[in-house]
């Protein structure tokens, strides 16, 4: 391997994909960002939430990247390897075809305890598949998030990125050039001809290993044939399979094998408007998002990962006694811990310039009160489709509606996680209302002790509370908060948790008042923010999980063809793969965090009740 220098320019500023131009590669640990263009710009190591090796994302000139792309000029387009989520993108040059073949194997169990589950892989496998085509390769890794320097020494085959922060080793089957601090090659294969690059996590416990081309296949292989076993336990066999089933592959990707947590969203600080400041930090538990995506996997018959997330609840989640403010935080890191610090990065200018770029969530410490009607539907269903829950498990969820009974009034934070002060949100009252209804249904069928008459005059009061105050004769509609007249797209849930019928007139005339006031082309806004101040600066797009709650509200009200077209306008918003972020701008491109779980659940709860009201 020879030493050179060459510029310390390794990625010009301009060059920033837009979000949607990406694919998510993954091994149940962690995730990477390819782009389009062959670049993976974002990448963490060992796990979703660790300092990021790659984040040209979010700062193009000092968040290191992995390019790998072809020489001279060429179109691409990328997909996945049929039911897998090994990526595939494609070189179509004036000589030839090449491709490049993204996958992370995933440790399997039987690793444990052994050297090999410490092992984090990245496998890029480059191949010319008609003619010859000229590639090249940059691997310039920026340890914790831009912030720590490195150094690059050799070893035999392997260059090994050094830095108080962490170590990659990166193997080649080609000829790499190196400079102190990052990695190059260029190259040309002939049809049928291949090269490697694996990148693998460093360190004492993990020793280098090689990865030939017969290493290479062998990991592929086995990749596509474990993703593919898992994606034929789905049940679902309606119309939009496909959809449903990248939505649930994504899904699964964003579950942390090592505890069974699922991530909101494996990225930081995407911005919801570019040049705004609604920038956060998606790669914790919400216990919202994650109840609601065990609903969404439950539907289509993976109770494993059910499984896995009610053992990271018992393990991680119980709930405190004697909490200052509520037994359970609105969001948790992956291993479980509650101290979730929020800063900013100030050498990262974000991306596109969207600054500040955060890590560490501060809406930690919010109450939420929807969080227990979410988590303990999910339970109830739980044991109603997969397994019954144990009785250490009824004792937690007895207490926790034993608090809601108690604190189900009081003001709250609400579920968009305002920053402009607490409020009596309605929707914190209905998932209220949700966690005591549910914990009955599941005491009678069970005939599980539980003090009957305390639960049900809340439940009772809780209703009345809702129906008095939280509509508004003016709007002739249900209304965000008590006292206000401003809508909010979160009212959809009202018939989807059964507490309204769907054709009653109340429910009927908010439906249309929601359609008035927050629908756009079928996609639905959260709140208008400048009727109900949320604390923030600037504007946001539409929230996907909103539309798809539309499509579904529409649905069960009896208006098919309304519910039908919108959710196939909503399918002409996902990107080229199928992966939808967090929002969606004025001229339909992705905004926020990217992919958003809560984007997905709801795109397969909208397709499953679509399919069964079709027919």
């Amino acid at each position: 391997m020879a030493e050179t220098p060459f510029p310390e320019d390794v990625r010009p500023s301009s060059r920033y994909l837009p979000i949607a131009d990406h694919g998510l590669i993954g091994d149940l640990r962690s995730v990477a960002l390819v782009g389009t263009n062959g670049t993976i710009d974002w990448y963490c190591t060992p796990s979703f939430d660790s300092p990021s090796v790659f984040a040209a994302i979010l700062d193009a000139e000092r968040g290191g990247c992995f390019e790998l792309a072809a020489a001279v000029p060429a179109r691409t387009k990328q997909f996945y390897f049929p039911d897998t989520n090994v990526l595939i993108t494609r070189f179509f040059t004036d000589d030839g075809v090449g491709e490049v073949q993204d996958f992370m194997p995933v440790t399997s169990d039987s690793a444990a305890g052994t050297g090999e589950a410490g092992r984090h892989r990245l496998i890029r496998r480059v191949v010319c598949v008609r003619g010859t085509v000229p590639f090249r390769a940059l691997v310039a890794p920026r340890f914790d998030y831009g912030g720590a320097p490195h150094t690059l020494r050799t070893m035999g085959g392997t260059v090994v990125f050094e830095s108080t922060e962490g170590s990659l080793a990166l193997i080649s089957t080609v000829d790499l050039v190196c400079d102190d601090r990052d990695a190059r090659a260029d190259f040309k294969l002939g049809e049928g001809e291949s090269a490697v690059f694996a990148l693998d996590l460093a360190g004492e416990a993990v020793a280098p290993r090689g990865c030939a081309h017969a290493e290479a296949e062998h990991q592929f292989n086995a990749t596509v044939d474990y993703w593919r076993r898992w994606l034929h336990q789905s049940r679902y066999r309606g119309r939009w399979r496909e959809m449903v089933h990248r939505s649930a592959l994504t899904l699964k990707l964003l579950t942390y094998a090592p505890t069974g947590a699922i991530v909101a969203a494996p990225t930081t600080s995407l911005p919801e408007q570019l040049g705004g400041e609604r920038n956060w930090d998606y790669r914790y538990v919400w216990v919202r998002d994650a109840a609601f995506a065990v609903y969404a996997l439950l539907r289509l018959g993976f109770a494993g990962e059910a499984e896995a997330f009610m053992r990271f609840l018992t393990t991680h989640v119980s709930p405190c006694e004697g909490a200052e403010v509520a037994p359970l935080q609105i969001m948790y890191g992956i291993d479980g811990r509650t101290d979730l610090p929020e800063r900013e990065l100030p050498h990262l200018e974000g991306h596109l310039g969207s600054a500040p770029v955060r890590v560490g969530n501060g809406a930690a410490g919010q109450l939420q009160l929807d969080i227990y009607g979410a988590l303990i539907d999910s339970i109830y269903l739980y044991d109603k489709w997969a397994q019954p829950i144990s009785s250490h498990q009824w004792d937690d969820v007895s207490h926790l509606v034993d608090w809601v009974c108690t604190h189900w009034d009081q003001p709250d934070e609400g579920v968009w996680e305002t920053r402009g002060g607490r409020k009596n949100f309605l929707y914190s009252r209905l998932m209220c209302w949700v966690a005591i209804e549910r914990a009955i249904r599941l005491a009678n069928r069970r005939g599980l002790p539980a003090d009957h008459r305390r639960w049900r005059q809340a439940r009772d009061a809780i209703y009345r509370r809702i129906m008095d105050r939280g509509w508004s004769e003016r709007r002739g509609a249900f209304v965000q908060y008590e006292g206000g007249d401003v809508l909010d797209a979160s009212l959809l849930m009202m018939p989807l948790a059964k507490f309204i019928a769907p054709t009653d007139p109340k429910w009927l005339s908010t439906l249309d008042a929601l359609t008035e006031d927050l629908v756009s082309d079928s996609l639905v806004y959260r709140y208008d923010p400048q009727a109900s101040p949320d604390g923030l600066r600037g504007d946001e797009g539409t929230f996907s999980i909103c539309s798809f709650w539309y499509v579904e509200a529409l649905v069960r009200a009896g208006r098919l063809d309304e519910a039908r077209l919108a959710f196939e306008k909503m399918l002409t918003y996902a990107n080229h793969l199928g992966l939808y972020a967090e929002e969606i701008g004025r001229t339909g491109e992705q905004q926020g965090n990217f992919p958003q779980a809560f984007t997905h659940l709801s795109l397969i709860s909208a397709a499953f009740n679509l399919d069964r009201a079709l027919g």
